[in-house]
């Protein structure tokens, strides 16, 4: 796949017919004028936009930016749309471009930087990382794309992960493949009666309206849920219970385009066993 540079900063992608560009339309080759070492592969994520120059992009937060420009389905400036990995070419800042080793598989780079970033992020900004010679206890509810990236970065944290589904066939999945270290069923009302206050913090990415009152029950004195999922209805989210145990419901999206490097860096320097499910990295 070939780069052509702009004399305004920005990179044009023209697809070969690699047999990459049908798995992987937005991957390309590029050479060292970009500071990306070749023959490192770029890709680009969920987002090739932003301003530039209001708060949230000064702190690297150009995911929360008022104009922040969607890969795919985000419309620019003279309105036109964005199809990013549909699209036969594009044009996109360099700031937007992520490096990606030569030692990970471009399948599995794929989903670090969506599912992968979304679930990363708040694990380290809501504290829910284990310091050494500490033992953190995490629940993540859910085991789709994002649930399966929550359990594998809470595990190459350190943590102990316990999995939260309503289907009990997933059980296998979720300790066998995946490493989680132990399964609740979120209808078991005996078993999560036995767990209450066991947990540190729970990452809830499922996308589907609920009561939140059993999750909150799970949680120590102090805790924080934290919701990744966006269902379109609201959840029902009964106020004392966090009253009581001083708990913490937050939110969290995406990342700025830093910490989508950091992500990719973090996996390419991660033990295979920790994120992979065939030994080789990273998921």
């Amino acid at each position: 796949m070939i780069r052509f540079p702009s004399p305004t900063g920005t990179l044009s992608f023209f697809h070969s017919e690699h047999h990459f560009s049908k798995l992987f339309p937005s991957c390309i080759r590029i050479p060292t004028s970009t500071g990306i070492p070749f023959p490192d592969v770029a890709r680009v994520g969920c987002i090739m936009g932003s301003c530039g120059s209001c708060e949230n992009c000064k702190q690297d937060l150009e995911n929360y930016c008022p104009k922040m420009l969607w890969t795919y389905n985000g419309q620019y400036e003279d309105g036109t749309r964005a199809f990013g990995g549909y699209s036969d070419k594009f044009v996109v800042e360099e700031h937007f471009v992520v490096r990606i080793p030569n030692d990970i598989p471009l399948a599995g780079a794929a989903p670090q930087l969506c599912a992968g970033i979304t679930v990363y992020s708040p694990l380290k900004y809501f504290g829910l990382v284990p310091q050494p010679s500490s033992d953190k206890h995490l629940g993540v509810v859910g085991l789709r794309g994002i649930g399966h990236m929550a359990v594998k970065f809470a595990k190459a944290f350190g943590a102990r992960v316990t999995v939260i589904s309503s289907s009990p066939s997933k059980e296998k999945e979720a300790v066998e493949r995946l490493g989680a270290d132990s399964f609740l069923i979120s209808h078991d009302h005996e078993k999560l009666a036995a767990a209450l206050g066991t947990m540190d913090g729970i990452i809830d990415t499922v996308s589907a309206s609920r009561s939140l009152l059993p999750l909150i029950g799970l949680l120590k004195t102090s805790r924080k849920l934290v919701l990744v999922g966006a269902p379109v209805e609201p959840s029902e989210l009964p106020v004392f219970p966090l009253i009581m145990g001083r708990k913490v419901i937050a939110s969290s999206a995406i990342r700025g385009m830093k910490e989508t490097q950091e992500i990719i860096d973090f996996a390419a320097n991660t033990t295979p066993k920790t994120l992979s499910d065939n030994g080789k990295k990273p998921f």
